[in-house]
């Protein structure tokens, strides 16, 4: 994996109006930390950032290039720890960077890319499930893969891709469960059409409850008129 030149500068403001003030100024604020050095608050220029990371998918090693007013600047290799979004237009709000050596082994997460469609997708109708979408790994910064490219086209149904059977470039090593499934091939969907039954559909419950009713009046109506007729006779 290639190094990102990135220049940041060592931020003076604090406090949440400041603050709103640096990000009005397409700055972004975040810190550095980690490597058994204190931490150091910095602003970093939002176009710049954004753009490498719409160029560079998945894991990026930075030299930073820290500069501190006047003084003379520090550098450093660092990779992003974490990152805030705005919750509508999704910009970058802060931005976490952890110092790294190049010599030391870390663990990263890879994206996973489809190629190709399976012969259990194409020919069968079947659907590719994919399961894993990041691969975890620990290797040296500079072996960090862009992204992990798994050929799909063999699959056929029931056929499974497991972290076992992806090839990884030498020096990286992944850190899932082996028998853990990334992609599957899975059979179409069938709807079950239940068979007509011979039975007439039974009345819904109101019904039957009205007739019940109805009946009862009719029978209760009948038993108060023959009395009446009785008299009548005598």
């Amino acid at each position: 994996m290639e190094e990102i030149q990135l220049s940041v500068k060592t931020r003076n403001q604090f406090g949440k109006e400041k603050i709103k003030k640096l990000r009005n100024h397409d700055l972004i604020p975040g810190v550095i930390y980690g490597g058994k050095r204190k931490s150091t608050p910095i602003e970093v220029d939002r176009k710049i950032l954004e753009r490498i990371r719409r160029q560079h998918h998945g894991e990026i090693v930075f030299a930073l290039e820290v500069l501190d007013g006047d003084k003379k600047s520090s550098r450093c290799h660092a990779m992003v720890r974490e990152e805030q979004h705005h919750p509508t237009s999704d910009k970058i709000m802060h931005v976490d960077f952890i110092r790294i050596s190049l010599t030391e082994k870390i663990e990263a997460h890879v994206p996973i890319e489809v190629k190709g469609e399976p012969v259990g997708v194409k020919k069968d109708g079947g659907s590719l499930e994919h399961i894993i979408w990041e691969l975890s790994v620990t290797c040296l910064p500079t072996q960090i893969p862009e992204k992990i490219v798994v050929d799909v086209t063999p699959l056929e149904i029931d056929q499974v891709i497991h972290v076992r059977d992806i090839v990884l470039p030498e020096g990286v090593v992944a850190n899932q469960e082996p028998d853990a499934i990334v992609l599957s091939v899975t059979p179409p969907h069938r709807e079950e059409i239940p068979e007509p039954t011979a039975e007439e559909p039974g009345e819904p419950e109101l019904i039957k409850e009205k007739k019940a009713e109805k009946a009862e009046e009719e029978e209760a109506a009948e038993s108060e008129s023959k009395p009446a007729e009785k008299s009548k006779q005598e």
